[in-house]
């Protein structure tokens, strides 16, 4: 973290650092850096006992799963090579993510993680091309995954979310967005992945007008039908993504899941961690200068203004998203609009029986393209435990727990 006498821009000195020993303790007590409280195991190695060792070990855990790729890939079996290529991916990028600066450390990750998915998109079964946008004088990035046999099709544009990068969705491997016949995009905003190393900082309103950059690309592309573009979001993703439907009506319909309420929350009564993050991805020098750009990340505004159809989730006792401010953001909405509250579940939402909520995500959208009804329309939705979707016995309209 920033010495308090030499704060620079990206690592301003910030009040919650105090908090540092603590965050470090429950990290090595849960194995995870954020989303303590799901219950579940852990997301990092055993032998991580503090946040500066994250990017360390999980960045050796990605090399030896780099070089065990390349054994499989040298004894031609190139299916085991893309699956460990595309592991090696996914913990690379979690590592580079833990480093605030654009350290030396830093580029040596994020070089090793465009080397591995280099290997994914050469070994993958279908076409992953990357596009370049020009934006305001810079250049954006993201990959076009291109569903293979279908010609013109609708377009998933996917929002990252703030702890990752466009190489980590779709899963090349299991690629859901294909199943359901739709060409993806998944997107490098300011402040993430490419942009972030090409100094391109986060401001409180430049990502959803970047994402608009983008969109004027891709819907010049002889596969995508620009009449069919939707949008997928979680978490900060989410927050952008509504952003988006908002500022730009060529997207037909939204599903998205968390993250919608004032920034304060995220920044102060979650991880310590994120008010740091951003400060990196901002460029802030100075945590008043952050606090001032997180102020203009907000959707009051916002809400009233989107035209399409749009689904929104989050989980009742989420940190980030007192379960009131959510209500009120959604009341706002003045097109077709739904919202699943997930009971006793905090930002990481699961349904019952183990059905995947990205699946019911993308099934979600996939019926506003064909055209069919909206029968939950202005609805809340809330989910018991034992909710394996929002047509379950243990689904009600209704918004809190006591109500009948």
């Amino acid at each position: 973290m920033a010495n308090p006498r030499d704060a620079r821009p990206g690592q301003p000195h910030l009040i919650r650092d105090n908090q540092q020993w603590v965050f470090d303790y429950v990290l090595q007590d849960s194995g995870r850096t954020y989303h303590w409280w799901t219950g579940e195991g852990r997301t990092l190695p055993e032998s991580v006992r503090s946040h500066a060792m994250v990017s360390k070990h999980l960045g050796r855990l990605g090399l030896a799963k780099e070089a065990d790729a390349q054994s499989k890939n040298d004894a031609g079996d190139e299916r085991a090579a893309l699956e460990l290529y595309w592991s090696a991916t996914r913990d690379l990028i979690k590592a580079q993510h833990h480093i605030f600066e654009l350290s030396a450390e830093k580029h040596f990750l994020y070089d090793s993680m465009e080397r591995c998915y280099e290997k994914v998109r050469e070994l993958c079964p279908y076409t992953i091309e990357r596009i370049e946008i020009p934006f305001e004088g810079e250049v954006v990035a993201g990959y076009l995954h291109v569903c293979p046999d279908v010609g013109r099709a609708p377009l998933l544009f996917y929002m990252p979310g703030c702890d990752t990068t466009c190489e980590s969705s779709p899963d090349p491997t299991n690629n859901l967005v294909h199943q359901r016949g739709m060409h993806v995009f998944s997107f490098d905003g300011p402040g993430l992945g490419q942009s972030n190393m090409r100094g391109i900082k986060l401001t409180g309103d430049n990502f959803e007008r970047a994402a608009s950059a983008a969109l004027d690309v891709l819907v010049e592309r002889s596969e995508v039908d620009e009449e069919k573009v939707v949008t997928y979001g979680g978490g900060a993703g989410s927050y952008w993504a509504m952003r988006l439907i908002a500022t730009d009506h060529r997207l037909k319909a939204a599903a998205t899941k968390s993250s919608y309420s004032d920034k304060y929350f995220i920044m102060n009564e979650d991880s310590p961690r994120y008010k740091r993050l951003f400060g990196f991805l901002t460029g802030s020098t100075t945590e008043a200068e952050l606090d001032e750009v997180m102020a203009e990340m907000n959707l009051d505004d916002h809400m009233g203004l989107i035209a399409c159809p749009t689904l929104m989730l989050t989980g009742e006792y989420d940190h980030r998203d007192p379960i009131e401010e959510v209500y009120r953001l959604f009341d706002k909405v003045v097109a077709p609009k739904e919202l699943w509250v997930f009971a006793d579940q905090f930002h990481q939402l699961r349904f019952a029986g183990g059905v995947d909520v990205y699946s019911a995500l993308l099934d979600w959208l996939v019926d506003r393209l064909e055209g069919k009804e909206m029968t939950r329309s202005g609805e809340v939705i809330y989910l018991d435990p034992d909710a394996d979707g929002p047509d379950s016995v243990h689904a009600d309209r209704k918004r809190h727990w006591y109500e009948s």
